[in-house]
């Protein structure tokens, strides 16, 4: 989901994501900073009420998935301010039960590897945008 700034589902849409995610899917929230976050967490309410919307830490499993991360320490990418945030919906709220949604707030990981042959963003940067994607495929794939 890119851009959830500006997400507006249906009913319909809003529900059948709830019964995708309650059945075992997954969802990688993504591209979006600052106010923005209003408007997502209505609506993702809207979807699954009652969801406890956790801050996540490097020591989360999704991070060691497939790579080790040692570190979150990265910023939306066409403006070094704020740091990114990395945030998750657990099932039944629990933090030891499966990760349903990743929210990246304040981060593009998407532009990092869109444009990472142009050289706009650092290399080591672009690289972990790509490890971050390849541990939420793997973990997506594996619970």
């Amino acid at each position: 989901l890119s851009e959830p700034g500006y997400w507006l589902p249906s009913e319909s849409e809003g529900e059948g994501l709830g019964r995708y995610l309650a059945k075992g899917g997954f969802l990688i929230v993504d591209d979006f900073r600052l106010r923005e976050w209003n408007n997502f967490e209505t609506q993702i309410r809207r979807v699954l009420p009652g969801a406890r919307i956790d801050r996540l830490d490097v020591s989360h499993r999704i991070f060691k998935s497939f790579f080790e991360l040692a570190s979150l320490d990265m910023s939306y990418p066409h403006n070094a301010q704020p740091k990114a945030e990395f945030h998750g919906i657990h099932e039944d709220n629990d933090p030891t039960r499966r990760l349903m949604v990743i929210i990246n707030y304040n981060n593009d990981i998407g532009d990092y590897m869109e444009h990472s042959g142009q050289g706009w963003w650092p290399v080591n940067t672009s690289n972990d945008a790509y490890k971050l994607a390849i541990n939420y495929i793997m973990y997506a794939l594996t619970h």
